[in-house]
């Protein structure tokens, strides 16, 4: 077998592009365009006392493709060369397919298949990195398996539907495998025409995928798909040379085969990050979605471990840092395009749409749990805690709308110009669209698309509100309403397939106007009204969490009649969702991974409780304000903390 070296000194400087790659050869490593920089590097450096005459002189033959994360110095304010002293390198024998990743000098692997794959001894410079660690990662590993069992027990108590080990031969089916490693699922298997980008595998269309194999105890591609995303997050973004900030997450990633110099075939890693995607708009929920499927994980599993490794906690700052950065906003919400979500094509959600903001807080209090806390966290914590507070009451705030609400908006004055203004956003009475008038029941309630100076979006948004109800974003009042709205409105939120996407939909003027007549956004079509059936699962999280699991299951029964025979597809047609959507994928992947999950938490709702988020009154007693100091002595804060002891 031949004896195979990995380092990544700290002295190579960042480059352009570069590809995660893996070879079917005994002398692949990672390989780098700094070869110059390697090449003095590694024969000035002590500690490669492996590397053999030939090796040291040409070291581009055996480093090939090694990865560099730019913003380690700047993300964890140390200096460059801490990295290297802090880290060894990983000696390897091997005798198949490798894949080894270098993420800023920290060394790791993916899982092996191969039992083959011997691990030889780890060379580390940290001289207290072991010192009573033996025990600790024995519990870690104990806490792990344990809770595995349960899951595992758990999946046992009920025989699978044949509906259910259909689903899953498909889902196994959809898998994406990197290096003979399975790295995530591909976004649909429908062979009926161009896959354009349904090929790749998505970071928001995996969750689903990724919560279902976890609820099955099989945890490996999850960790996989965690890492190698991860590893992607620091390539070079270029767009008409203009470069997005660090931490942004790829909205997808492919798998590709290519052919080198030495006519030897390499699998590559190739992520999009919006420079294809329709629009060329940056994905903005993928960061989001990772952080939440890192904390789920754990939950999960038990295992803890990989939310504290060193890369981990950096891609996670990054991407916290990304978000968390100032600007010219006067509100906590994030300012996004349009298309910047699963809503991918223009639909006039500009601005601060609440699936995002949903999502962004989320993730902050998945974050706040997993930030390893130290003095260079604090600030960063604290930081978290500030945005917690802020988001929290804007949107319980400024985004609720139930009948008193809209009652109080019809009777707004406008043009005030006061500390005290009621109207603070100058919202005009006559924006209320006639439907709403009708439509809203006198229970029950939901929180509003999006809103903006002089702009409010009356339009129901499921995902938005789903995530409210699952993250506690929402009042426990507000998330009751919240449901008895969709209980009470079952024929239009709901129909023959579950879920709207959003509701009503554009037409007419108004459709050409906002979404530019968009021939695939057509009324009660895809975004524009279009039933998805992947809402399902968070739709059950939801229900679970809130107590009303016969509204979960009653959607839950009409998506199982209809799915298989009409062969998992992406979305449905019409007011009611009663045709299959006009251009949906067959054999979408979160479809049937959507149901599956939902399966499974109806089965096991107490596991559905760690995925959830309650009520934080901590976050309620953080008043980032400075109202007393300017003097502005009235805080409406408190007002509002009214509605969430009840």
């Amino acid at each position: 077998m031949t004896a195979i070296n990995l380092i990544c000194n700290c002295t190579m400087k960042p480059f352009s592009r570069f590809l995660v790659i893996c070879r079917n050869n005994s002398s692949f490593l990672t390989r780098c365009h700094h070869s110059r920089t390697m090449s003095t590097s590694i024969s000035n450096n002590p500690l490669l006392l492996n590397l053999d005459h030939k090796t040291k002189h040409h070291p581009s033959s055996i480093l090939k493709f090694g990865r560099i994360m730019n913003g380690f110095q700047k993300v964890l304010r140390s200096p460059s060369w801490s990295f290297c002293h802090s880290r060894a390198f990983l000696g390897l024998k091997a005798t198949k397919t490798e894949c080894i990743s270098s993420i800023g000098g920290v060394s790791f692997k993916a899982r092996e298949f191969s039992n083959s794959f011997e691990t030889t001894r780890v060379l580390r410079i940290d001289k207290d990195d072991n010192k009573g660690g033996g025990d600790e990662e024995d519990l870690k590993e104990k806490n792990c398996d344990s809770l595995k069992n349960v899951i595992v027990a758990k999946n046992g108590d009920e025989e699978e539907t044949d509906v259910e080990k259909d689903a899953w031969k498909l889902l196994q089916k959809a898998l994406v495998t990197y290096c003979d490693t399975p790295v995530g699922t591909v976004a649909a298997n429908d062979d009926s025409g161009s896959p354009l980008n349904y090929d790749q595998v998505f970071i928001r269309d995996f969750v689903p995928s990724a919560l279902a194999f976890l609820l099955k105890g099989e945890h490996e591609i999850v960790k996989n798909f965690l890492l190698h995303t991860l590893q992607l997050q620091s390539w070079e973004k270029t767009v008409d040379c203009y470069s997005p900030g660090q931490g942004l997450m790829p909205a997808s990633f492919k798998v590709k085969t290519m052919e080198f110099d030495d006519k030897k075939t390499e699998e590559v890693l190739d992520p999009d990050f919006g420079e294809s995607a329709i629009g060329r708009v940056a994905p903005v929920d993928s960061g989001l979605w990772w952080i939440i499927l890192l904390r789920a994980y754990g939950k999960l599993t038990g295992d803890y471990s990989l939310q504290e490794k060193l890369e981990v906690q950096t891609g996670l700052r990054m991407i916290l840092n990304l978000c968390l950065s100032d600007g010219f906003d006067m509100f906590p919400s994030l300012l996004v395009t349009d298309g910047s979500c699963m809503i991918d094509r223009r639909m006039g959600i500009h601005g601060h749409p609440l699936e995002i903001q949903a999502l962004f807080y989320s993730a902050l209090r998945s974050a706040r749990e997993m930030v390893v806390k130290n003095d260079e966290s604090k600030s960063l914590v604290g930081e978290i805690n500030n945005r917690l507070s802020a988001l929290s009451f804007h949107i319980r705030e400024y985004y609720w709308l139930d009948m008193r609400k809209v009652n109080e908006i019809y009777r707004y004055k406008t043009e005030e110009y006061s500390l005290d203004a009621t109207n603070k956003f100058n919202i005009y009475p006559e924006q209320i669209p006639m439907w709403l008038m009708d439509w809203i029941p006198e229970e029950g309630g939901y929180l509003i698309g999006n809103l903006q100076p002089a702009h409010m979006d009356f339009r129901f948004f499921m995902l938005g509100n789903l995530w409210s109800i699952v993250s506690s974003l929402g009042t426990p009042r507000q998330n009751k309403s919240v449901l008895n709205l969709i209980e009470s409105k079952w024929d239009d939120l709901v129909g023959q397939m579950p879920l709207k996407i959003c509701y009503p939909a554009l037409e007419h003027d108004e459709w050409r106007l906002v979404t530019g007549s968009d021939p695939k956004n057509t009324p009660w079509s895809y975004h524009n009204g279009g039933s998805w059936p992947t809402l399902l699962w968070q739709f059950t999280l939801a229900c679970i969490k809130m107590g009303r699991t016969d509204l979960a299951e009653k959607a839950v029964g009409l998506a199982e009649k209809r799915l298989p025979f009409d062969s998992w597809p992406e979305y449905y047609d019409t007011k009611t969702g009663r045709f299959i959507g006009k251009q949906a994928r067959l054999f979408q992947t979160w479809t049937l991974a959507g149901f599956l999950a939902s399966k499974m938490l109806l089965k096991k709702p107490e596991i559905a409780t760690l995925l959830c988020w309650d009520e934080d009154l901590e976050i309620l007693e953080t008043c980032v304000c400075v109202l007393n100091k300017s003097g502005r002595t009235k805080c409406s804060r408190r007002v509002a903390k009214s509605h969430i002891l009840v």
